[in-house]
């Protein structure tokens, strides 16, 4: 039947559309989006002055928060807080705008789950100092800070580094209410930390023991920390006094070769550190040599190590193997402190069946690892190089019967 005869006529299209038009009348855009902000793409935006939000705005789902680069909060009198727990769920955040609101005090791990954040405007609100520490895990190329009352202490002192937009028109307020420009802002006991590592190179045999000595100035005193990789050799910290520290490494690892120690000073101005790589020589030590795999060519896989880079030679069945275009050793990757390489030989037959010895040596020693590899079943009766695999022999014998 057609929609335009029988029972349904013109009567049901007039129902049909004034349905449509009810569905319509209760769907709005974004209806996820909070009652008192609106939602575009990966766009927030809290802009109504008569009805203030009071804490920045919650999707559905952390899934549609995860969408979400860009929210703008303007003319809010009720929004006066970041805290650590608002932005969490907000990963791919990269433009954040709260101007123009009540806002007073931002949580130190206020943008911890904000690694992407780029661009951060807080003109306008009621901020009267500002830790460097919220800042210190981001890479943010826009800090706008302009029209908050910023007061000349010493936690405000590290904007006077700070060389984003504009970071020389920001003032602060003295005691008295005056307000002076926080570029020339300069404050007794107030001084960013330095900080020393002794020595300054690290380089020795295995086995050994060193001794890293840090110090630092600054005011007010700054704390120390050390931070290094995953040390495999013993070690231990003894604090001299709230101005040096000392890292003792005993019996060092080869494994710490190429390992980073920092030592950090920190104060509430600021922070400075120093670093030191170990330089950790030892002998060859080979780590895996697999058997034989074919890929394009085939390879003898092996992962070693050695400081400095091992010299490396094969021998088949005890025989040096002369290296060329059709057997060459590669190394194709560095990576936490081995060679990752492998013996490539390009269609080997069965006269490179064998024993395969991978010999590493450096200043500090030797070492050899041996490994069978089998490429070709060996010829029967067969004398022409030509006659090759277990296939081509069996062609062979039939064009002689």
């Amino acid at each position: 039947m057609s929609l335009l005869s029988g029972g349904f006529g013109m009567a049901g299209w007039g129902f049909g559309w004034a349905l449509l038009l009810f569905l319509l009348a209760l769907w709005r855009p974004g209806a996820a989006c909070p009652e008192l902000c609106t939602c575009t793409g990966a766009r927030i935006s809290c802009v109504d002055a008569e009805r203030s939000i009071m804490a920045f705005p919650m999707l559905q789902s952390e899934a549609e928060m995860e969408n979400i680069t860009d929210i703008y909060i303007a003319n809010q009198s009720s929004f006066n807080s970041i805290n650590e727990k608002d932005l969490e769920s907000y990963h791919n955040l990269r433009n954040l705008t709260v101007t123009n609101t009540r806002l007073a005090y931002i949580s130190r791990q206020a943008f911890q789950s904000n690694p992407k954040l780029q661009y951060l405007n807080l003109k306008e609100n009621n901020l009267s100092n500002l830790s460097w520490r919220t800042f210190r895990h981001l890479n943010i190329s826009y800090l706008l800070l302009a029209g908050n009352p910023l007061q000349c202490i010493c936690e405000n002192v590290w904007l006077k580094q700070w060389r984003g937009e504009e970071a020389e028109d920001l003032l602060c307020v003295e005691e008295g209410g005056m307000r002076i420009a926080l570029s020339a802002l300069t404050l007794p006991n107030c001084v960013l930390p330095s900080v020393t590592l002794k020595p300054t190179k690290v380089t020795m045999q295995k086995g050994l023991n060193v001794t890293l000595m840090c110090n630092t100035s600054g005011t007010p005193t700054p704390t120390l920390n050390w931070t290094t990789c995953t040390l495999n050799s013993t070690h231990e910290q003894h604090e001299r006094s709230g101005q040096m520290s000392e890292l003792r490494l005993v019996n060092v690892s080869y494994l710490d070769n190429g390992c980073k120690i920092t030592c950090r000073s920190e104060n509430m101005v600021g922070e400075a550190e120093a670093s030191v790589d170990l330089d950790i020589l030892f002998p060859p030590v080979i780590s895996k040599l697999m058997d034989a795999v074919s890929d394009h060519h085939w390879c003898i896989p092996f992962s070693m190590s050695g400081n400095p880079e091992p010299k490396l030679s094969w021998l088949l069945n005890d025989k040096p193997v002369e290296e060329g275009p059709f057997i060459h050793t590669m190394i194709h990757d560095y990576s936490e402190g081995e060679y990752h390489g492998c013996l490539h030989l390009d269609s080997p037959t069965h006269i490179n069946n064998g024993k395969y010895t991978l010999l590493a040596s450096n200043t500090y020693g030797e070492v050899r690892k041996t490994v069978f590899a089998h490429f070709m079943l060996e010829p029967w009766n067969v004398t022409d190089p030509l006659y090759y695999g277990e296939s081509l022999l069996r062609l062979h014998n039939q064009m002689i019967e």
